[in-house]
């Protein structure tokens, strides 16, 4: 059974501003200078997940492709690695909602339900208890989306297969969005950096997999998405790649931001 207690934030005033004010702004000057979006849509999206001053740029180049589906993302699929707690497969946390700044996001009961019949999925309110990369992406959409219900799952030691198989059983239709929480390398120079991003984001648009969390520390998630995305004849695209020596930090040592949108196959879309 889910536990109806709610999770408090925990990076509030660390990650992003812990007053509500203070961050709705911030996320919308954020998303007035994003960079110019996709035409359409996306079912899906990889954003990083690091502190705002130094992501959040890069965030809301992904965030902004969402402006025209306000009304109709119903559902938000939220993936992303783990940093703290190790764990076996996938985690749901042990919670009903969880409360932010900007409001309480609310558990989607019916997607928990079908996700927990997989072996690969169980609930952990360790696992969520301290976690960031899902926290963070969730005052952009609150900013972006009207009223929506979450699915966040913290990916832990996993196959892409088991991770295309939990996306597949929740895939759902235009009402349903997936999101991806990932950066990309980390702690190395300037113009190295440059050049290992650069690739990694070569092989996600060209859907191919990536070879380990030197690329990504959500390489696992992004791998089970990668993995879909073949299956179902999707298009992905590069929005924005910059790192943290282009935002808020010194270029010794970097780490990787990537934004990234996938367009459904007409095929497939429902």
């Amino acid at each position: 059974m889910i536990n109806p207690a709610t999770r408090a934030p925990a990076v509030a005033g660390m990650f992003y501003p812990g007053s509500a004010a203070v961050l709705m702004d911030e996320v919308q000057q954020f998303m007035a200078n994003a960079k110019a979006g996709v035409a359409g849509i996306p079912k899906a999206l990889i954003v990083p997940h690091a502190g705002y001053v130094y992501s959040g740029p890069v965030a809301a180049s992904a965030y902004a492709c969402l402006a025209a589906a306000r009304g109709s993302i119903k559902r938000v699929v939220l993936l992303g690695p783990t940093h703290r707690v190790a764990i076996r497969g996938l985690a749901l946390p042990a919670t009903g909602a969880f409360d932010m700044p900007l409001g309480r996001v609310t558990l989607d009961a019916e997607l928990e339900q079908m996700v927990l019949k997989l072996p690969q999925v169980q609930q952990s309110a360790a696992v969520h208890a301290q976690e960031h990369s899902l926290e963070v992406q969730l005052p952009f959409l609150q900013m972006i989306l009207d009223d929506f219900t979450l699915l966040p799952l913290a990916v832990g030691m996993a196959s892409a297969e088991e991770v295309a198989e939990v996306l597949d059983c929740v895939w759902g239709g235009r009402e349903t969005l997936i999101v991806i929480s990932s950066d990309l390398s980390h702690y190395h120079p300037y113009a190295q950096a440059q050049q290992l991003d650069q690739e990694t984001a070569r092989q996600i648009v060209a859907l191919q997999p990536l070879a380990d969390h030197q690329q990504a520390c959500g390489a696992t998630p992004i791998n089970g998405l990668l993995l879909c995305a073949r299956h179902r004849g999707m298009q992905a695209q590069l929005l924005d790649l910059r790192n943290s020596g282009d935002t808020a930090g010194d270029r010794s040592r970097v780490v990787g931001y990537g934004a990234f949108a996938f367009q459904e196959s007409p095929a497939y879309e429902q």
